[in-house]
Order: C-alpha cells, then structure tokens, then sequence
C-alpha cells in the first residue's frame, strides 16, 4: 500500500462506512472471544484495527510492511514494529489472537503468510482473517491496491486448514452491496478508496451494510470473506 493511501485511511477510517462496519465487526467478534490477552494485528497499516483491540483491553502489537505506516501508527500511540508477514520477528506461540484484515490477498505466498500466523499463535489461540471475495469482481481498483487474488471458501479455508488451523465460522459480509459493486468495477479505473463519498451516499451506505446484522446473509456471496479459526 502507498504511503499516501496509509495516510488517506488513517484519516478517513472514522467516518467512512466500510471502515466503520469492519470496526464493528471486529469489536463484536472480540466479545465472544473471552478475557482479553496479547494480541498480533498483521497488517496495521494506520492502527485502526489495533485502536479497536486496544480499546477492549488487548495487549496488542501492530505490523507493517510499509515502514511509514509503522510511523503513522506510532504517531497515534500504538506499540507498532516493521514486519513481513511471511517471516514475523517474533518469538512462536507468543499471542493469543491474531488479526489480518485485507491481507493476505496481497501476498503472493499466502500460505507462508498463514504458517507465520499460526507459528506465532499460542496453542487455543484465535485468528480472525478479512479478505475481498470472488475473482469475478476483479478490476482495476484490485491492480490499483496491489491485490494478488481475491479469494472463494474454498480457497480461503484451505490456506488456513493447511497451515494447520481449525476453521470454526467462514462468513460472507457485504453482501447486500455486492450487486452494486459489481457494477461499478466494470467502469474502476483506480483505486476506489481516493474517491470523495458524499456524506448523504456515506449515510445511505452505512445503513445498507448495518443492516446485515440482522439479516441472514451470511452464506450468500459478498464482497468480502471472513474466517475465525483457532490453533489446536
């Protein structure tokens, strides 16, 4: 991710819907999680994530390819380190959760990106995975944002399974959009995240995606995938 797009999140994450639902979608995830322990957010970029973890009382470590993200996330208070996902500069089954949202879709070697998560999770241990869903809503904001892949369920539960990970849920989210991002990647030119949302469309958007959570969408296609899995 460019250092731009970093700071561009970072500034709009608070206020921007899809943002705000993941948020929401973590915290609600940590709750069902029990008492709070250490915790390995992969792919802090800006700490949005690791904000939210910090706030529900995780000990949490975020990491970074980008060395200005790392910067960015310091700057906010986060106790954040400079990392390659694939070969973490941490001491194994050291964390009780691990979470990588939106990044392993930009790894080419994924499966050593999962064998890093699960080394470094303790045994019991939990790790929540977000990735964009469905190679047929592949576009030019997929190349803009440096995606690899977009994943299926299948795909996704094997890289996990294969590092050696239980898969307990694998969930789609954003489903109720997805007909309307589907047609708008036709047209992407770049990366859609550098648009200006409106506040009104941001309002009306941000009441689509809440409304999911008290619809049974979740084994329909989305647009994006998430998995909770544990370490035996």
């Amino acid at each position: 991710m460019k250092t731009e797009d970093v700071a561009r999140i970072t500034e709009m994450e608070d206020r921007h819907w899809w943002f705000r639902e993941k948020r929401h979608l973590l915290a609600d995830e940590l709750k069902r999680l029990g008492p709070p322990g250490r915790a390995l957010d992969i792919g802090a970029a800006g700490g949005g994530n690791t904000r939210v973890l910090r706030s529900r009382g995780w000990d949490v470590v975020a990491t970074d390819y980008d060395e200005n993200a790392v910067e960015i996330a310091r700057s906010r208070g986060l106790d954040a380190i400079h990392a390659d996902a694939r070969d973490l500069p941490l001491p194994s089954s050291s964390f009780d959760l691990v979470v990588a949202f939106e990044i392993l879709e930009h790894i080419r070697e994924d499966d050593q990106a999962a064998a890093e998560l699960f080394r470094v999770l303790r045994p019991g241990g939990s790790a929540l995975i977000s990735v964009p869903s469905g190679m047929d809503l592949w576009s030019a904001h997929d190349v803009a944002v440096h995606h690899v892949r977009r994943y299926d369920r299948a795909s996704l539960r094997k890289v996990m399974e294969d590092a050696g990970f239980v898969v307990e849920e694998l969930w789609s989210w954003n489903v109720l959009l997805r007909p309307v991002v589907a047609l708008r990647r036709r047209t992407a030119r770049g990366n859609e995240l550098n648009e200006h949302t409106p506040w009104l469309v941001n309002r009306a958007l941000t009441a689509i995606v809440t409304a999911e959570r008290y619809l049974p969408t979740r084994s329909r296609r989305g647009v994006s995938l998430i998995l909770k899995a544990h370490k035996p």
